[in-house]
């Protein structure tokens, strides 16, 4: 059932624009500041293997599931989950009131975002100008430039917030396609050439050296395969808003399994990519890896890097990439309430993006001292609900043949996806997403 309101919408003209502008969604902080750390934290490959494996399960139900949920009814989290309850029960109200929550949570992760971005502008602003190398390695200097950033920024929020409206009121095909067609291929290359130049620094080959050892005595630890998954889940970004509306963007005859595997495989090389380069880095420079969060990248690795040879130029490379994975993160966290606006109240795309992300900027210039708070709530109990709602939605509210159906349609190879995919996703991974959602409160965030 396809929601037939929703008229001349916008969407995605390539397959591989589709499949960049996803990566680009997946491919954030959480790629950056923390896989290094939980790489590192939970020794190397002991924690590999699970993450690896977690991921294949969410890749093949979660982000499947959420893509075909979007792509079937045409719509984001709101007119997606009110064709579910009416194949169930005639009704679409309930699932378009209980839609707006993944709304109202992607928009409280982009404002926390936005703070984020604010800081990246910043930092990559001053690895031009030379201000950051000029700190050298004195961490008073570092650290204290941090914690005034982190608390009054608001020129360079303002700068985040203009790039992502000038990006996003262009439109899908023309705004945030584009942008990823121009950000992900230049984010890889630059992070594959900064990892070819770290692992020539003196001592650096000891990180190398921890990312691939193995004591499988490590795998039975339960917390292990805890904090595995909420890496995976969190960084597949399956929150029951982003993969829902771009999926809504997405021709019939898109091949959606095929699609998840692609998304899955450049978010997995993204994150190694920054663990070959932040954790052979620490290594070289004898910095501690366990610092995490924002200290490790705006602190730690900005004192590792103004000691390496061509510091300069090695700061700017590492905070554009930093930067293109921010913004390709930040307009998919922002679509699913523009779109909202589009489809709920038949706005116009500058307008209903003016709307947006004028909220964004004002809430996220009074939260800029509760940052981190804000972001630990929206990420241990509204993107584990957003994710088990979708899920819910897919597996356990609409039906079997509704569900099937959605996910075969444009397969290519002729294969049709059975009972195994529906079964996996509907007794193991929606089950999984509130096993996130308690853990997440019980441990203080498991992603």
């Amino acid at each position: 059932m396809e929601n037939n309101n929703i008229q001349n919408r916008d969407g995605f003209t390539s397959k591989w624009g589709f499949i960049l502008a996803c990566i680009g969604s997946a491919v954030g902080m959480g790629n950056i500041w923390r896989f290094p750390i939980m790489v590192s934290l939970w020794g190397g490959m002991d924690f590999l293997i699970p993450y690896f494996l977690c991921v294949i399960l969410i890749g093949s139900t979660g982000v499947i599931e959420e893509f075909a949920l979007g792509r079937s009814t045409g719509a984001g989290p709101i007119g997606a989950f009110g064709t579910c309850t009416a194949v169930r029960s005639g009704k679409s109200r309930p699932g378009e009131l209980i839609g707006a929550i993944p709304i109202l949570g992607s928009l409280a992760l982009a404002i926390g975002y936005t703070v984020v971005m604010g800081w990246i502008f910043k930092y990559t602003a001053m690895s031009f100008t030379g201000k950051l190398i000029a700190m050298g390695q004195d961490m008073n200097v570092i650290g204290g430039t941090f914690d005034q950033v982190a608390v009054d920024n608001v020129p360079w929020i303002i700068v985040a917030i203009v790039v992502t409206f000038i990006i996003m009121s262009m439109g899908v095909s023309n705004g945030i396609e584009k942008a990823n067609k121009i950000m992900m291929p230049i984010l890889f290359f630059l992070f594959v050439g900064l990892a070819i130049y770290i692992a020539t620094l003196p001592g650096a080959a000891n990180g190398y050296k921890y990312i691939f050892t193995l004591d499988p005595s490590r795998l039975s630890d339960p917390m292990l395969w805890i904090f595995a998954f909420g890496q995976a889940f969190f960084s597949l970004s399956v929150a029951g808003h982003g993969s829902v509306i771009y999926g809504s963007y997405l021709p019939k005859d898109e091949d959606l399994p095929r699609s998840a595997l692609n998304v899955a495989v450049f978010d997995t090389m993204a994150a190694l990519l920054a663990a070959f380069v932040i954790i052979p880095a620490m290594a070289a420079g004898g910095a501690p890896l366990e610092k995490g969060g924002p200290g490790l990248m705006f602190v730690w690795l900005v004192n590792v890097i103004n000691g390496m040879p061509a510091g300069t130029l090695i700061g700017i490379i590492f905070f554009v990439c930093v930067l293109f994975a921010g913004v390709s993160s930040i307009i998919n966290l922002y679509e699913a309430s523009v779109a909202t606006l589009q489809d709920e109240f038949r706005m116009s795309r500058i307008k209903s993006t003016a709307i947006i992300l004028a909220i964004g900027c004002v809430v996220a210039i009074l939260i800029q001292k509760i940052t981190g708070e804000w972001m630990d709530f929206v990420s241990i109990y509204i993107c584990p609900l957003g994710a088990f709602l979708a899920g819910a939605m897919f597996f356990w509210v609409a039906d079997k043949d509704f569900a099937l159906n959605a996910v075969n349609q444009g397969r290519k190879d002729g294969k049709p996806i059975g009972n195994y995919f529906y079964n996996l996703g509907k007794f193991v991974y929606v089950p999984l997403c509130i096993v996130a959602l308690i853990l997440g409160a019980i441990l203080g965030g498991i992603g």
